[in-house]
């Protein structure tokens, strides 16, 4: 797995005034992607205050998630032990690459809707039939 954090850049209107932000999440060039397999698809997921996508794992594919709006924390579970990250808008929009085989969990630890960009390898079809249920028991979710 690898990770990194996305550089956020002030937008400006013509007179100079800031009118928002910009984050590249990706970038073909930035040689991020293990293995040279660069995202086939991308696509947005929603998690609810308070909610959390998974525990699960999937064999065919690589995820690489992006909080954008909101704040989550992406738990792995590697060799028995549990690696978390947090990815949003506290937290520098921090991408994380899960391979294949290690199980995660998405948690959303605010108080609004968590926007969840995920960008995979290779791309989901419907056939693929590649996502397998995990348990995380001995980890407190309560605690962040």
């Amino acid at each position: 797995m690898s990770f990194k954090k996305n550089k956020k850049f002030i937008t400006k209107d013509e007179t100079g005034v800031e009118n928002g932000f910009l984050v590249p999440i990706y970038n073909v060039h930035d040689n991020f992607y293990p293995d040279g397999n660069e995202p086939k698809q991308v696509y947005l997921t929603v998690v609810y205050p308070g909610a959390m996508k998974g525990p699960h794992l999937h064999f065919i594919r690589t995820g690489c998630f992006t909080c954008i709006k909101g704040n989550v924390r992406i738990v792995l579970k590697v060799d028995g032990a549990y690696k978390q990250y947090y990815s949003g808008e506290n937290n520098d929009y921090l991408s994380v690459v899960i391979p294949t085989g290690v199980p995660a969990v998405l948690q959303n630890i605010s108080n609004e809707d968590a926007y969840v960009l995920n960008m995979p390898y290779p791309a989901w079809t419907p056939e693929m039939n590649d996502e397998h249920t995990e348990t995380f028991d001995d980890f407190d979710f309560e605690t962040f």
